[in-house]
């Protein structure tokens, strides 16, 4: 149950709020990771949302390929996937190993595989409504 106080918090654009249960909001205020931190969060989940780097992920759930390989599976031209691959390694998402000249990439640990199985699985057993797509605004 919340407890009712007359503590105000003015918000960064100006608009005074009525905090009705100061202790929850001074421990989550507590709790909230940095700024940094926050912005490299929302960085890797804009890489999740582009949906062609979401198929190369999916790929790489089954283990390490090559881009060859990867171009074959989601359908992509080679130079698409590097490029996609590229971002994604920049942001630790995925690591290569070298052989030869070959290079295979994989999944960088297994945070990244809980993030797209719990995401996967979430839209298996919802059904989503998609407003932005329908066209009626």
């Amino acid at each position: 149950m919340n407890k009712s106080s007359d503590v105000s918090v003015t918000a960064v654009d100006g608009c005074a709020l009525k905090v009705v249960d100061a202790d929850r909001v001074a421990a989550v205020r507590e709790r909230m990771p940095p700024g940094d931190d926050l912005a490299d969060t929302a960085d890797v989940f804009g890489l999740l949302s582009d949906t062609n780097r979401l198929k190369l992920l999916v790929a790489l759930l089954e283990g390490e390929l090559c881009v060859c390989d990867l171009a074959a599976v989601t359908g992509q031209s080679e130079s698409a996937v590097s490029h996609a691959l590229r971002l994604l390694r920049a942001h630790r998402i995925v690591a290569a190993r070298r052989a030869g000249r070959m290079a295979y990439y994989r999944l960088a640990d297994p945070h990244v595989r809980m993030l797209l199985d719990l995401a996967l699985a979430h839209t298996e057993h919802t059904e989503a409504i998609h407003p932005e797509r329908s066209g009626d605004r």
